[in-house]
């Protein structure tokens, strides 16, 4: 078991806000767990309700009558198998004497999001569930949460074997049962085939043209592909960010599978000596770098951009919040330097300050408003947006 109480309290403070509050999250991230988690921090009682377990779904045959009596907190697990459930806990939300709270819990769709936001506007609040962070399991243990990504059944097990085995079967699952699950009728094969090639794109700029001709189809239907993946967590999508300056820059988004254990294991790269022999090791080590990052900096994905121009200058990471800019360089090298792209970028874009991460050991200033971060000192020394 790993603690999470910045989780937990985000989820308090939620519940405190709103009638209802949805974690939303790919399948086996820990939604469930973290439940229990709030459940204590509040002193226990809550009361459960599994759409997977036959008992749990008998006793919501008639939803009013069963949830209309309770008082406190009040779970729903796997809420996107009774979208018709939103309707009953809108008229719950709106009685004039609140006695309960009800926090659902979801593996993300585009239908469940949107039936959810439209029956509970202004009543619901969202919170995206990831896996492990470094602030969660420590620092010293950042190889392996790279290596192994935060999938809770994936870091936790003792040997390497089994967690790689877990990973195989999560991803065979995944394809096989949760997709038909979330009502997409796509072949598992050709969806697998699809986020095994995003896998050899981890880090670089979508193009939609170069993935439509390797399948086949039109780009729209790639485009549907990689908003599936998008809204079941297993890929990022870091936006471009646009600068009123005179110079070409990219528009398109910078594609990232979310989790790095699983990148890996769809690049079939079982352990650290195979990763690190692999061309796609430093793109891997980036996105890792830069979830942990955003985690730090407490960014919203509206908030996050990168930025490139045509000319070459680039940041792998912008995050906008008022007029704060704080940009983020990751470096697989013990020894970085301020190169001229950073240069560009610190004045395009106006940062606040540049944050470049690397893998020493050591924290140190680059020049004014550029510093080096040792990625095992990232939550000391980058500050988190307030």
């Amino acid at each position: 078991m790993v603690d999470r109480p910045t989780e937990i309290d985000r989820l308090k403070s939620l519940l405190r806000g709103f009638p209802v509050v949805g974690i939303l999250g790919a399948r086996q991230v820990g939604k469930t767990t973290l439940a229990h988690m709030v459940e204590k921090s509040l002193g226990g009682g809550a009361a459960y309700f599994d759409l997977e377990n036959p008992v749990d779904i008998a006793r919501l045959g008639d939803p009013m009558l069963a949830l209309s009596s309770l008082k406190g907190l009040v779970v729903i697990d796997e809420i996107q198998r009774r979208p018709d459930l939103f309707s009953v806990l809108r008229v719950l939300a709106d009685r004039p004497r609140l006695t309960a709270r009800f926090l659902v819990l979801g593996s993300a769709s585009p239908h469940l999001v949107r039936h959810s936001s439209e029956t509970l506007a202004g009543r619901i609040a969202y919170h995206i569930l990831a896996g492990f962070a470094l602030d969660e399991i420590g620092v010293a243990k950042t190889e392996r949460l790279w290596v192994r990504g935060g999938f809770p059944q994936s870091y936790l097990p003792r040997s390497s074997a089994e967690s790689l085995l877990w990973r195989r079967i999560f991803v065979q699952t995944f394809l096989e049962r949760d997709i038909p699950l979330l009502g997409i009728n796509i072949r598992a094969e050709t969806l697998r085939r699809f986020w095994s090639m995003l896998a050899h794109y981890h880090g670089q700029i979508w193009n939609s043209s170069e993935f439509a001709r390797s399948f086949g189809v039109a780009d729209t239907t790639i485009r549907g592909y990689l908003d599936i993946l998008s809204g079941t967590f297993m890929v990022r999508q870091l936006l471009p960010w646009h600068e009123n300056i005179s110079k070409r820059q990219v528009k398109a988004p910078k594609i990232y599978i979310a989790d790095s254990g699983i990148l890996h294991t769809l690049l079939n790269l079982p352990s650290l000596y195979d990763i690190e022999g692999h061309p796609k090791a430093g793109a891997s080590w980036e996105g890792f770098v830069l979830d942990q990052a955003l985690r730090q900096l407490h960014a919203r994905p509206e908030e996050s951009y990168f930025w490139a121009t045509h000319a070459g200058a680039e940041l792998d990471l912008l995050v906008v919040r008022g007029k704060r800019r704080i940009g983020i360089e990751v470096k697989r090298t013990v020894s970085p330097a301020v190169t001229p792209s950073m240069r560009i970028a610190l004045s395009d874009l106006k940062l606040s300050h540049l944050y470049v991460v690397h893998a020493g050991k050591e924290t140190f200033p680059m020049q004014k408003r550029i510093t080096a971060v040792a990625v095992r000192r990232l939550l000391l020394d980058i500050p988190p947006l307030r």
